[in-house]
């Protein structure tokens, strides 16, 4: 320990003397693509790694060339129509061209590479080509200089995607007595996409033909691509909670270090609907998740913060989906506003590429990672996650992990199961870090013993109204709540309701 506390300050005092003598204006902009050959068949993708040089004269023997340390470039593509950009990351190779100086050798160099392996420099992009061949023309920009790479889009090219091994047929018709409701209110997902793209799409759990957690990492590249949209439904006298949960094999990032990735994830959003007397209700109000923290968004001006302020207004696609951003990599969930990384009415992302879905009752596959309005499907959280891990008498635990007592507060409704599947069973980076909606908490609501683990969404009645100021009377009785209780309907006892 010692031996690595004396290295750690050794890295930081040549990593600050080396970033001093890095020059304030580039020399020379390098652009590769990986794989080397600059080429890619429409519709694929290939990274574009910059590396700028400048000149220091640190060395007794003269002026040599240094590997500029900073970034990210500016990155253009001549013809947008030939492609799309992802957002800047830092390319992932290790057998990448060092970052020490040209002729740097021995010990000295070994620790600048250290030290720039750990830095924050984004210095790629992922090039996905458009339908038709010919050439795209990048360039980058740092410092004042740029440089430029030609991308031939070939249709002979060799393909670096790995082909797909399952793939879902249409779901049984469905005789859930809210499906309807759970379609009417199906959101618009504004999908960001980044250097993992597949990794990005809305996914099912066992996209990879099987029910276990711990590969879902391992077999993501060919797993099935297609769409589904996980949900639940909760109803009470006066509103109707409708949860829909999006799942991702992997949480990831260009910088996995101490648990910022992980294998399997799944985060949502909680959509309050007032029952006015028509079919599908009326969406006042909105609750998202991202990172173990709550965002409130409302369709009705009369809605108010309550514990959590506000953070924007609900958007609406053709009249009644609400549009919601998911993150690239951790893929937390925002409404629109400053949190949100899309705008809809320019449909447009603002970092980079992304793919929008839309409720069509069909699992659509994106056919690259800047498409629009894929298709996707609903698939019911009681029969799929809910069961298997609480009511069968063999739970899957490939599947899932973590069990925890569950103990709301208020003096609300226990669940009828002594312990709850916390999470998904995971073991690439992270251990078990993915949760079902009823392992979800918000850390504010959870540390100030407002909300329980779990009863945000497993009680959203007393959850949302906890959050929010909702108008006209609000019931805390349930007439439908099968998390909170063995069957598939009947009342769960709980405070009468809020004026």
């Amino acid at each position: 320990m010692a031996f690595a506390a004396a290295l750690a300050a050794l890295l930081l005092v040549w990593a600050g003397r080396s970033a001093a003598q890095v020059p304030d204006a580039a020399t020379e902009i390098e652009l590769s693509t990986d794989p080397a050959d600059a080429r890619v068949r429409p519709y694929e993708s290939v990274a574009v790694r910059v590396v700028a040089h400048g000149v220091a004269a640190d060395d007794p023997t003269g002026f040599a060339r240094i590997r500029l340390r900073r970034g990210p470039a500016a990155f253009h593509l001549r013809d947008a129509r030939s492609g799309w950009l992802s957002k800047p990351f830092r390319y992932q190779r290790r057998d990448a061209p060092s970052a020490a100086r040209h002729g740097q050798n021995g010990f000295r160099a070994r620790l600048f590479d250290m030290a720039d392996h750990n830095s924050l420099l984004q210095d790629a992009v992922l090039f996905t080509a458009s339908g038709k061949e010919g050439r795209a023309v990048l360039s980058a920009t740092l410092g004042g200089v740029t440089g430029t790479i030609q991308i031939r889009i070939d249709s002979g090219a060799r393909s670096h995607t790995p082909g797909e091994q399952v793939t879902f047929g249409l779901q049984p018709r469905s005789t859930d007595r809210f499906r309807a409701l759970v379609e009417h209110h199906a959101p618009f997902v504004a999908q960001e996409t980044w250097f993992q793209p597949k990794s990005d799409y809305l996914a099912r759990f066992d996209a990879d033909g099987d029910w276990r957690g711990d590969n879902n990492w391992a077999n993501a590249p060919r797993a099935s691509s297609q769409a589904y949209v996980y949900y639940a439904v909760i109803e009470t006298r006066t509103h109707w909670f409708v949860i829909y949960n999006f799942f991702h094999p992997r949480d990831y990032s260009d910088k996995c270090v101490a648990g910022t990735c992980h294998e399997n994830d799944n985060e949502g959003m909680i959509l309050t609907v007032v029952r006015d007397g028509s079919p599908a209700g009326r969406a006042v109000a909105m609750e998202t998740l991202a990172h173990n923290k709550i965002y409130s968004y409302r369709a009705d001006p009369r809605v108010r913060g309550n514990f959590h302020d506000l953070d924007g207004e609900m958007e609406f696609h053709q009249g009644h989906h609400p549009v919601v951003f998911v993150h690239s990599g951790g893929h937390g969930v925002y409404g629109p506003g400053r949190d949100a990384g899309y705008t809809y009415a320019d449909d447009r992302f603002h970092a980079g590429t992304g793919v929008t879905y839309v409720y069509k009752g069909v699992a659509e596959r994106p056919a690259h990672p800047a498409d629009r309005e894929v298709g996707y499907d609903l698939l019911p959280i009681y029969d799929h996650w809910w069961v298997p891990a609480h009511v069968q008498p063999e739970p899957r635990r490939q599947t899932f992990s973590s069990y925890f007592p569950y103990h709301p507060h208020g003096g609300r409704p226990r669940a009828s199961n002594v312990s709850l599947a916390g999470a998904f069973r995971g073991v690439r980076h992270g251990v078990d870090m993915a949760k079902p909606f009823w392992g979800w908490h918000d850390d504010d609501t959870h540390d100030r013993k407002v909300l329980a683990r779990g009863q945000w969404a497993l009680d959203p009645a007393y959850g949302v109204s906890r959050n929010l100021t909702l108008p006209g009377p609000v019931s805390l009785d349930y007439t439908f709540n099968p998390y909170l209780r063995g069957d598939r309907g009947g009342p769960v006892d709980g405070d009468d309701s809020l004026p």
